[in-house]
């Protein structure tokens, strides 16, 4: 697997979970992509850091928030001040989460919300320059929001992220950004309005690459996560979607 060195200003560059049951998350992560974990230690709040072949693939902390709060996957995008970040998307119509603030040596990190309500993080990169690797099996291959504000939220991720977009479909049926062209596009925005039952949020997706969808279905429920939507072939790729064990949901997606 090439090794990455960072990620280019507004690009994904990191993913964590928060989980109800760090144990068993990484008992089911570890199984299914074969990753390996480790706690960064006390001062970082028994934060994880996952591997997959001993490159940094993903993070993941204990759900800690109000009680019902879901288990989730999380999405950072690079930048080069996560302060400016945060200014740039209030000005933008987003909100303010948790505001820049720096981690250890490691970095400095905000989470804000989109237009449409879709949680995104900032990263800016201090040690910890993001994933050692994508795009391979085991590793996350596409990050995608999810939005009821679709051309709202397409200017967000211009205007706060600096956003090279491009329309890869603008149909009543399917309309559809993405940062970067064709090959190159690393992310997208998907007008999910007509998708997202009522009272659920927007939110950002998280695929990750295996070799085989209908054999990893098979794999998530032996190891006693749920399937959501089954395999289904694209223009790109074979895609499901599922839940971890402690219902964190993902997407798979095999060439």
């Amino acid at each position: 697997m090439p090794k990455l060195d960072g990620a280019p200003v507004g690009a994904p560059c990191w993913i964590d979970l928060m989980t109800s049951d760090p144990d068993a998350s990484r008992a089911f992560y570890g199984e299914l992509f074969g990753w390996t974990s480790e706690e960064a230690g006390p001062e970082y709040g028994g934060y994880i850091n996952f591997s997959l072949d001993g490159l940094a693939v993903a993070g993941g902390m204990r759900n800690s928030g109000p009680e019902g709060m879901p288990d989730v996957w999380s999405v950072y995008l690079a930048t080069d001040d996560a302060a400016v970040t945060v200014d740039s998307a209030t000005a933008a119509g987003g909100q303010v989460i948790v505001g820049a603030m720096d981690v250890g040596e490691l970095g400095r990190m905000a989470v804000v919300t989109d237009p449409g309500g879709a949680a995104i993080g900032a990263w800016q990169p201090g040690l910890h320059t993001g994933f050692g690797v994508v795009r391979e099996a085991g590793a996350p291959a596409w990050f995608e929001a999810h939005t009821r504000e679709y051309d709202a939220s397409v200017a967000f991720y211009r205007e706060v992220f600096h956003w090279d977009t491009h329309t890869m479909s603008d149909s009543p049926e399917f309309r559809y950004t993405t940062f970067g062209e064709e090959s190159d596009a690393v992310a997208g925005v998907m007008d999910a309005a007509a998708m997202l039952a009522d009272g659920e949020p927007s939110f950002w997706a998280i695929y990750f690459a295996v070799d085989d969808t209908d054999a990893a279905l098979a794999r998530v429920v032996e190891l006693g996560g749920a399937v959501i939507t089954g395999a289904e072939d694209s223009p790109h790729g074979r895609l499901a979607t599922v839940a971890d064990t402690t219902g964190a949901r993902f997407k798979l997606v095999a060439d």
